[in-house]
């Protein structure tokens, strides 16, 4: 019989209850589907199986009983599982219902916990990659782990990063990109970094090419902004880059100075497109202000323009109108200071009226902006 013909039969089947439709003996079954039927109808109606993938399963799982598959799912249940993470976790990986959980998953989860993670910590990892518990144990585990472990300053912080990214665990592509990194001389200190913050960059099958492109742009592979080049490259796409790119030039920036604005911070481009912009309309456009001081300082795209960058601005451009700022001064120095340097140097520091008054302004701002 077709797959389509066993598909119709037993979906007319599953309008049965499931005692009876547990109760159905193979012979009926086998008349129309040649898998096996007490296991399709156990991942369809205690694992919440799609019809389609409780046939596709149940070429590679097989039972006749309840009795393994259940205590499998019990043991998921004590250790913190809700119904739809386990459901979730068997549709990835419908073998683990015959498995001896005792020898093949408890030893992992008790591993994961010796070096620190939390009950909440293993469900998480588990149910975001089910793949890890396919790997042996004393192969690939716990020498994975061991390397992830090589560049994190504690057990706990390694853990953190297998958490955030369980495939660094499963993926033999981790260990291959890291090995590009140290070939090239990046410190284990950035290798870290990449870790910590995005380690599925290092997941990436296309990795290297993305390593001589950052080295031909010209960074320097001991410097932090190798690291934070490659996650930036890898994280954006080329349409969002370019899309990017384009939002620059209309502001009259060419592609050469984006680059060297990314050179000098390269985690200036990870900010979305609407942020670039309004920065620029707020320096340039509002303020008429040299867009040529955002180049040489891309650190003021990364400030909160509610927070900092308006309420600032509004002061400066109050100091500027009365002379009471030089022309040629620095307009990136206000707002790299600390809340409490900034308004020393350049509020409190005037005579009373003109510090009152601008303190007013500042405070108004920032009221109005906390508002809206």
């Amino acid at each position: 019989m077709s797959l389509i013909f066993n598909s119709q039969r037993l979906r007319s089947l599953l309008n049965l209850s499931r005692s009876s439709l547990f109760s159905l003996t193979p012979n009926f079954f086998s008349t129309a589907s040649k898998e096996n039927p007490f296991t399709v109808s156990y991942l369809i109606n205690k694992c919440s199986f799609p019809l389609e993938t409780a046939l596709k399963a149940s070429k590679r799982v097989h039972f006749d009983n309840p009795k393994k598959p259940d205590s499998v799912i019990a043991f998921f249940k004590t250790q913190g599982f809700t119904d739809a993470q386990i459901q979730s976790v068997m549709r990835r990986a419908p073998e683990l219902l015959i498995c001896d959980h005792t020898k093949r998953v408890l030893p992992k989860f008790q591993f994961l916990t010796s070096k620190g993670a939390s009950p909440s910590d293993i469900v998480i990892t588990v149910s975001r990659n089910p793949d890890f518990l396919r790997k042996s144990l004393d192969n690939h585990i716990i020498p994975a782990f061991q390397f992830v472990r090589r560049f994190c300053p504690s057990d706990q912080r390694a853990i953190a990063c297998v958490i955030a990214c369980p495939t660094s665990i499963s993926d033999a592509r981790v260990q291959q990109n890291v090995q590009l990194l140290i070939d090239e001389g990046v410190t284990d200190s950035n290798i870290y970094n990449l870790f910590r913050t995005r380690l599925t960059v290092l997941c990436s099958h296309d990795f290297g090419e993305v390593l001589d492109e950052v080295k031909n742009m010209g960074f320097d592979p001991s410097k932090s902004g190798f690291s934070i080049a490659i996650l930036a490259k890898k994280a954006i796409t080329k349409s969002k880059w370019d899309a990017k790119i384009d939002a620059f030039k209309t502001w009259g920036w060419s592609e050469q100075e984006v680059l060297e604005a990314f050179k000098r911070l390269p985690q200036f481009m990870l900010r979305s497109q609407d942020k670039l912009n309004a920065v620029i309309s707020l320096w340039v456009g509002q303020l008429g202000w040299d867009p040529s001081a955002l180049l040489k300082a891309p650190v003021i795209f990364g400030y909160s323009l509610e927070k900092r960058l308006i309420p600032r601005a509004s002061v400066v451009k109050e100091l500027l109108s009365k002379g009471l700022m030089r022309k040629d001064a620095s307009l990136v120095t206000p707002f790299g200071l600390s809340e409490h340097m900034f308004l020393e140097k350049f509020v409190r520091c005037f005579d009373e009226d003109n510090a009152s008054r601008l303190l007013k302004l500042y405070q108004k701002e920032l009221q109005h902006l906390s508002v809206s």
